[in-house]
This record gives C-alpha cells, structure tokens and sequence, in this order.
C-alpha cells in the first residue's frame, strides 16, 4: 500500500497546480490519471487548446479561400498541427510534475474504498491501494449524448471525437446550439463546411442579451451558416455515403444529410466509478460533487476542483478553485467561490462574443437602476483596419453608483478586451475610469471611450 499526504485524482488544472503547490510546501502526492492522452487536463489536450488552435488555422483557410479540396488539404495540416501542440504541451506538463522527487504520477482509474483510502486500477491490469490523509478530487466533466436512436453510429461525434477527424466533412450537422457548438459551426464554416446547427430551443443563445444575441444569429446566417430553432431530433441515420439527421419543425419532419454529426448538448461532472458514496461523499441533484464555498465536500478530508464540482466549466475557474482550495489547506481560507469576483467567458465564434457580468434583462430583474451603452463594432477604428466591422458592443451601469454591472462585447479581439472590464469591475470602478482611460492607437480597448462616452 501507498502512503502520502495527499492524493488527487484527475491531471485537470487544478489538480496538477494543487500538486506542485503540495510539494513545494513538503508533502507528499500521487496524482492518479486514467488516461495518458490526458496528462494536463481536458483544457489541453481536448477543449480550450486543440479547438483554439483550430479556430485560428481555420480563419487563416477562411481568408485564403479556394476549392473544397485545397481547404480539406489545409484543415487536414490544421488537425495535424493541433495535434503536435497538444502533444508537446501534454509532455511537458506530465514533467514538469513527474520530475519532482515527491511527486508521483499514477497511471490508473481510481476509485475509493473510504474516506482516506484510494483502489486504483492500472493499465496492466494490476491494483494499488493509496492511502491519503487529504483527497481532492478533480476528474472534469464528459460529454453528454442524449438517448436519439443512432446517435451511436459511425458519422456521429461529440466535440473530443471530432476534433481527430482529418477529412474536413462536406456538411456537418450540429445537435445543439450552445457555446459549444455554435463555436464549431463558425469553425468548420471558415474551414469551408456547409454547416447546419439544430437546436430544440426557440431562443437562441438564451443565456445572452437578446440585442446580442440577435446580433451574432445574424452573423453566423449571414456567414451561411443555417440555425435550425425549435426543432426536436428523431433519430441518426446512416447510410452508405453519409449520415442522416431526421428532424421535426412545426410538426414536419425533415431530413439533413451530414458527412458528420456532431452532438453538442453539453456536459456533465465525470463521476461515474469514483465510489464517492464510500467516502461519504454526495451529489447535487445536477450530478457534481456537492461542496461548500471552500470546495470541501461533505468528507471533512475531501475537496472537489473544475467542472465536477459543478461550477462554471472553464480553465481559468479550475485554477481558481486551486487558489481556493490552497488558501483552506496551505492558508487562511480567506479565498472562496463567493468572492472570486465578476466571471469573465468567451466564445470563439467570428467575431468572438465575450461577457461579464449582468444582462440589462437581469439587472433590472434585480432592482437595479440602468442606463446601457451600444456600440456597432464598425465604428471602431481597428475593427476596420482588420476588415473585421461586423458585431455590437454593450455595457449595463449601475445609475446610483456609475459601476459597471455587464458588459457585453460582440467584436474582433474581444476576448482580451473582457478582461480589462472584469478588473474594472471587481475592483469597483465607475464606467468614467475606462472612459477617460488612454488607449493605444489603433487598438480593439480604445473602443471603451466611444462606447462609455455614450452613457449621459
């Protein structure tokens, strides 16, 4: 048997930043991971990484142009180029933890026996038992497939299996219109795809502005790409040549041949065979590991980090967790979930849409007093100069106060722009301060004087 201070169980963000942190305070850690190809985390190797690294090659095809087989010749150097980052970035994350003398990387699934004991199953077939007085766990989260008849079949893909196809489908049908997969429409549609996105719900990107939201749905239909509302799928055909997508709108089936389908209906916490329930452990009704401000879970010797405890899944929100986590074990605990400040995203269609903070919409739910700024992203200087106009800027204020409540920005490099308002607001700020700021010129950021200078 195994004996170590801590064990981590998942190479996601948090886990591997939690484990050099351990070690460098003088405990010893195994991490265990299941998976060799996953060394690093789901950011790395399947999600944030690989699919950037693919949106930019495939705005650079965009621009170059030319026939279907010249693009299907680029975006097969593109999955190949994807694939040498993320395996150059796997490689030197597994070391930079492995090379520490009290660190030890366990290749295997773990599950646990109890609070303070670990069984883990190895690739040769073996078993190992670690024992640990502190667990944490952070196993991310897996894509989820509803129950549609033939969504097993050859020609359908979630985001992770996709992302290793090398011929560029002539028509891909996307189940699902959320980040996820309005980020691989615009994707595959600059790659050159005839892309067609299904979705059962009748508002489109609901979670948005609805200024912002119409704004991007014009965009991507402008850009050919077809956004099918309100629709019900029925089933996933495949056939000799290519797949079928039968679908229901207004009570009339209709069906889309697809090269490729792709199912992005989200994701769900990836707790199956942990065992939690032998540690004393519990789930949210959602799934995810239930825990309090602090990341502890209802084991007192037990924490969860990134998407399995069921919290926004992003990168940057598994390295805070680590923060968080950190400060309760190696610190003062003064760090939590609750005072992590304005939550900055992005999503990488074209132009990028970026967010922090409220809706007008919700702002007002919430009793606020507002006033909000637009800006057409084609009034900005930049935004020409890149041959990139299209798009909308948004800002909500709070009128007692001058602070900024949300910003929404619909824009060329907007998801460096989110990021000066986030520290804007969570350092509480009036608007007048991004208002009045210098900026470079020509730069995407100078666009905040025009677009505060609006407010009365």
């Amino acid at each position: 048997m195994k004996q170590v201070d801590a064990a981590i169980i998942g190479f996601g963000k948090g886990g591997k930043t939690l484990a050099g942190a351990l070690a460098g305070a003088g405990k010893t850690v195994a991490l265990v991971e299941q998976s060799p190809k996953m060394y690093g985390g789901t950011c790395i190797n399947v999600a944030c990484i690989p699919t950037k690294s693919l949106v930019r090659s495939a705005a650079l095809s965009a621009a170059q142009g030319g026939t279907f087989d010249e693009r299907a010749a680029r975006y097969a150097a593109a999955i190949d180029e994807k694939d040498r980052v993320t395996g150059l970035l796997r490689t030197k994350n597994y070391r930079k933890l492995a090379d520490l003398p009290n660190v030890e990387v366990v290749d295997g699934t773990a599950s646990f026996e109890d609070a303070t004991h670990l069984h883990v199953s190895t690739p040769d077939g073996g078993t190992e038992t670690i024992e640990a007085a502190q667990v944490f766990v952070n196993t991310g989260a897996r894509p989820f497939v509803p129950p549609i008849p033939g969504a097993d079949g050859p020609r359908v893909h979630v985001s992770e299996t996709l992302l290793d196809v090398r011929k560029l489908p002539g028509r891909l049908v996307i189940i699902g219109g959320g980040y996820i997969g309005m980020e691989f429409a615009s994707m595959y549609a600059n790659f050159g795809s005839q892309v067609t996105v299904v979705q059962n719900e009748d508002a489109f990107l609901p979670r948005e502005d609805a200024e912002i939201a119409a704004a991007v749905l014009a965009s991507v239909e402008e850009r050919g790409i077809r956004v099918v509302r309100g629709a019900r799928v029925l089933r996933i055909e495949d056939e000799a040549e290519h797949a079928v997508v039968a679908i229901e709108v207004a009570g009339a089936e209709e069906r889309l041949p697809a090269d490729a389908v792709l199912v992005a209906t989200g994701r769900r916490p990836n707790v199956a065979g942990l065992n939690l329930e032998a540690a004393g452990v519990e789930l949210t009704e959602r799934g995810a590991v239930r825990v309090d401000e602090h990341l502890r879970t209802t084991a007192p010797n037990i924490w969860a980090m990134g998407d399995v405890a069921g919290g926004l899944q992003f990168t940057y929100i598994s390295l805070d967790d680590f923060r968080i986590v950190k400060a309760d074990v190696l610190g003062d605990g003064a760090r939590t979930t609750e005072n992590r400040g304005a939550v900055p995203y992005s999503v990488f269609i074209d132009p990028p849409l970026s967010r922090a903070g409220m809706t007008e919409r919700e702002a007002l739910d919430a009793g606020f007093n507002v006033k909000v700024a637009k800006l057409p992203a084609a009034a900005i200087p930049k935004a020409q100069l890149l041959q990139k106009p299209t798009g909308l800027l948004k800002a909500v204020i709070d009128v007692d106060t001058d602070r900024i409540l949300g910003v929404h920005l619909f824009c060329e490099e907007s998801y460096e722009m989110v990021n000066t308002v986030k520290i804007a607001m969570d350092a509480g700020l009036p608007y007048q301060t991004l208002r009045d700021a210098v900026y470079t010129h020509p730069t995407m950021s100078e666009a905040f004087n025009d677009l505060f200078a609006v407010i009365a």
